[in-house]
């Protein structure tokens, strides 16, 4: 008998800019779970780049962000996910019915430099790696 094969995952971080920590956690969760979960990230006022600070920070452990474009939060990228993480986003997020949201309180890297942004990004980090595990997703 012929075993069903899981959905893959799919998993949205939003943010205001989507420069900053939506696209660290996108970083993260590509990284870390490659082609076993779906990562997308927008933002509700999208920036113009990252935050090069980010991607600074970033590089230091592996993750390269420079090639990466901020892109504005549609109903489509909800529509298409099973779970959505915001960040900040407030009212400005739309939600749908069946969508499971978690909520990251994370402080805005907006305007700081990589020391003050290094432990936020390692916040970040830990959620993903909590999020993978709560998705049954293994880790390397």
């Amino acid at each position: 008998m012929a075993r069903c094969e899981a959905k893959t995952p799919e998993v949205l971080f939003v943010c205001v800019h989507n420069a900053g920590r939506s696209q660290m956690a996108a970083g993260f969760l590509r990284h870390l779970a490659g082609d076993r979960v779906v990562v997308r990230s927008a933002g509700s006022m999208p920036a113009d780049r990252v935050n090069p600070a980010v991607i600074e920070i970033m590089a230091e452990r592996g993750i390269e962000l420079g090639d990466v474009t901020p892109k504005k939060l549609s109903t489509d990228h909800v529509a298409a996910s099973d779970v959505v993480v915001t960040m900040g986003c407030g009212d400005a997020c739309p939600t749908m019915p069946g969508k499971r949201y978690l909520d990251w309180e994370l402080a805005d890297p907006a305007g700081k430099g990589a020391a003050e942004i290094r432990p936020v990004r390692d916040e970040i980090e830990r959620l993903v790696r909590d999020l993978l595990a709560d998705l049954e997703v293994a880790v390397p």
